[in-house]
């Protein structure tokens, strides 16, 4: 038996060989369909195919997250900054899988401690929070601090900078998929490099953003891209979009 097994390896063997001599370059060449091109743009580097959220104008593609109003917080200089007690405001467009490009910026001023430096939150489909703090000598929880997945993943390093400069994100969202009763199909999972350094790769997600208790899952279709009001006057530029 051990010798019909190494004689059926080596004939198996001879015949890749002898099929890949036979192949010409040309085989393995694959000429349609061509990718779209793309080209990146202007002083903040957008895809020529990005959809703008915030283009340093106004807050038109946004939304009180409370009552679909006028988003209520402040715009200046090019940027936009919370005001605290008016609540997170969200994106009028709804998206399922994408690309996501976000820059923020922790107050200038140094108040608070923990959780409540800086702190603000960007939701994917307006359920999966990917946070937002100020964490330059501030000690806080590992799973909630800056470029975590809230309260589910710690991220790989902690890219930190002091207090009134500019953080980026830049986020691969692959959406859940449920099946038609309900039940989870394929989980959520997402990739943020923070700073340009690689913070969470490919991670699954176990639900939904849960302040007190476990994740879980609810199914549902796209959503908005959300921006949390925790009560820091934290501050965005420079937001756009490529769905997937």
């Amino acid at each position: 038996m051990k010798c019909f097994l190494i004689a059926s390896v080596l004939v198996a063997t001879c015949v890749h060989v002898q099929a890949q001599e036979k192949m010409k370059p040309e085989d393995t060449e694959f000429w349609e369909p061509v990718p779209k091109k793309v080209t990146v743009e202007g002083e903040n580097k957008v895809p020529s195919d990005a959809i703008v959220l915030f283009d340093g104008s106004s807050l038109d593609a946004w939304v009180s997250s409370k009552d679909k109003s006028a988003a209520p917080w402040t715009v200046e200089d090019g940027i936009f900054t919370v005001k605290p007690g008016s609540g997170g405001i969200e994106t009028k467009q709804k998206f399922e899988d994408y690309q996501l490009h976000v820059e923020w910026r922790s107050p200038l001023v140094i108040k608070g401690e923990g959780q409540g430096r800086g702190n603000s939150g960007i939701f994917m489909q307006g359920l999966y929070e990917v946070q937002v703090l100020d964490t330059y000598n501030n000690k806080t929880y590992v799973n909630g601090q800056a470029a975590s997945i809230y309260k589910q993943h710690v991220p790989l390093v902690g890219v930190v900078r002091e207090q009134g400069e500019w953080h980026s994100y830049d986020i691969i969202w692959t959406a859940p998929r449920f099946n038609q009763d309900g039940s989870v199909k394929e989980k959520a999972r997402i990739t943020v490099i923070h700073n340009g350094v690689l913070v969470q790769n490919n991670v699954e997600l176990d639900g939904t953003t849960e302040y007190i208790g476990l994740p879980k899952y609810e199914a549902h279709g796209a959503g908005p891209i959300s921006l949390q009001d925790h009560g820091n006057p934290v501050s965005f530029r420079n937001i756009w979009i490529r769905p997937l």
